[in-house]
């Protein structure tokens, strides 16, 4: 064989094996089921992956596990991949958390690629690091979905709440109970994912639209209660008072904080915990006046019902926007905002109706947050 001869069978393969791989198509919406799959804005792309013959293997890479957010939405995700009909079309769902380690979790997402499976599911410690791990997945025909903490490329399907949305939110919450200002406490999540980020971005620019003065004062918390009770302890401790707060996870600790310090109730604007919303159900009269929004962990069933969607064929969004479960003082109601019987750990809003999604307390807490 000639030099020239042997290149051109190597070129010739090397471009069979790129296009031998399944990229989706670029497609004019509207998705496969548009009250679901809400594409995020009128600009937004719609892909359509080859169809791919079932059952499928699908994948959890999931980061940070050490709350009660992370640890419900594990929970979730195999109470959804157990559901009857889901189950019957899935071969296998596997589930890996990785703790902080950035370069963990992209580890663990490369193992899945090598092993073959059809669809990896994320919920990214940072957005902007795993460039090269997604390159991998779209080369090899796998797809991939963020969701939560997403990933910051259109090479991937993201699927999410406007959590920066959630910071304006809850700052004009504060802004209408504190028209001149004040000192607030703003206890943040976990440093480097986009969550923590777009929602702190999100408070900031709205307190600064205000034209008011805002001295606000910043803790990490973790979304965890344990630690952002203590983060709030000893803010109390330094700073003695706050006229507002803000937390984006773990605001049960946050109110006991407040209690077992003395420190007087005073507007917050929170996420969605039971044992939260109990609080400012309880104290709403003393002080207490909550906005709790957020998302459950259930988006994490949404997510994997998209990947299955990808995965038969069907269109989907590139990114899809889910809604907010929002409720604000007063009108918390027992047995529909918050559940006196539940855990003060469990995170209220986990029903997609529009999805057809919904669990029970039961069904969720029934499962386990290990790896399987």
């Amino acid at each position: 064989m000639t030099r020239a001869f042997v290149s051109g069978i190597l070129t010739a393969a090397a471009l069979l094996s790129t296009t031998a791989y399944a990229e989706p198509e670029i497609v004019s919406g509207p998705a496969a089921e548009p009250d679901c799959f809400a594409p995020w804005t009128a600009e937004t792309k719609f892909f359509k992956f080859p169809k791919k013959d079932g059952p499928y293997r699908v994948a959890l890479a999931n980061g940070f596990i050490a709350n009660t957010w992370r640890i419900q939405m594990i929970q979730t995700a195999k109470a959804y991949a157990a559901q009857p009909d889901v189950a019957a079309k899935l071969k296998e769902f596997k589930v890996v958390s990785t703790g902080e380690d950035v370069p963990a979790q992209i580890s663990a997402i490369n193992n899945f690629i090598d092993s073959g499976y059809d669809a990896i599911i994320v919920n990214a410690q940072n957005p902007t690091a795993f460039g090269p791990v997604i390159k991998r997945a779209k080369e090899a025909g796998i797809v991939l979905v963020a969701f939560d903490n997403i990933l910051d490329t259109e090479d991937a399907i993201n699927v999410n709440v406007d959590q920066k949305g959630l910071g304006v939110l809850w700052a004009n919450w504060l802004a209408k109970h504190l028209p001149e200002g004040g000192k607030i406490l703003e206890v943040r999540g976990v440093a480097g994912t986009s969550v923590d980020t777009d929602r702190h971005n999100g408070i900031h620019e709205t307190f600064a639209a205000t034209g008011k003065k805002w001295d606000v004062v910043e803790v990490i918390g973790k979304w965890d209660d344990p630690t952002a009770q203590k983060a709030t302890a000893d803010a109390i401790a330094v700073h003695k008072k706050f006229d507002g707060i803000t937390a984006q996870g773990g605001d049960t600790g946050v109110v006991q904080a407040m209690i077992d310090a003395g420190h007087p109730f005073v507007p917050f604007g929170g996420e969605t915990e039971n044992g939260f919303r109990k609080f400012c159900a309880k104290h709403a009269g003393e002080g207490l006046k909550c906005s709790s929004a957020g998302t459950g962990p259930a988006q994490v069933a949404v997510a994997i019902k998209t990947a299955i969607a990808a995965l038969e064929g069907q269109v989907v969004p590139q990114s899809i926007k889910l809604p907010l479960a929002i409720v604000e003082d007063p009108n918390f109601k027992e047995g529909q905002d918050f559940y006196p019987d539940q855990s003060d750990n469990f995170f209220v809003g986990n029903a997609f109706p529009t999805c057809g999604i919904n669990f029970t307390a039961q069904e969720i807490m029934g499962q386990t947050k290990e790896n399987q």
